[in-house]
């Protein structure tokens, strides 16, 4: 398998701080990937279901522990589906995450 693309798989952790306000933290870890568009079918069927596919990104299934959040070109991405195509392989489904005004980080109100 090809894996020549660089992408970061993000998780994201809530933790309450001592004053018990809830902080984000988030924990990147940068992996080789092959990165492919959706199939037709998985567009329609995504947006039939109220999601936007974009990509497929196919990493090393000992590299990717569940996380939420895959960043490609600058670009934050929901992982909205993942298929464990064998003992080696995960296929991440990914849709935009998008902020305000269309921004690719989630932007405070």
């Amino acid at each position: 398998m090809n894996f020549q693309d660089m992408i970061t798989l993000r998780s994201v952790s809530i933790e309450v701080d001592s004053y018990g306000v809830p902080q984000e933290t988030k924990s990147d870890t940068d992996v080789y990937a092959r990165v492919e568009s959706v199939s037709a079918s998985e567009f329609f069927d995504g947006g039939q279901n109220g999601f936007k596919p974009e990509y497929r990104f196919l990493v090393n299934a000992w590299e990717y522990s569940d996380e939420p959040e895959v960043v490609f070109n600058e670009k934050v991405y929901s992982v909205y589906r993942t298929y464990r195509r064998n003992l080696d392989l995960m296929e991440l489904y990914v849709e935009r995450k998008a902020g305000r005004h269309g921004s690719s980080e989630l932007e405070p109100i």
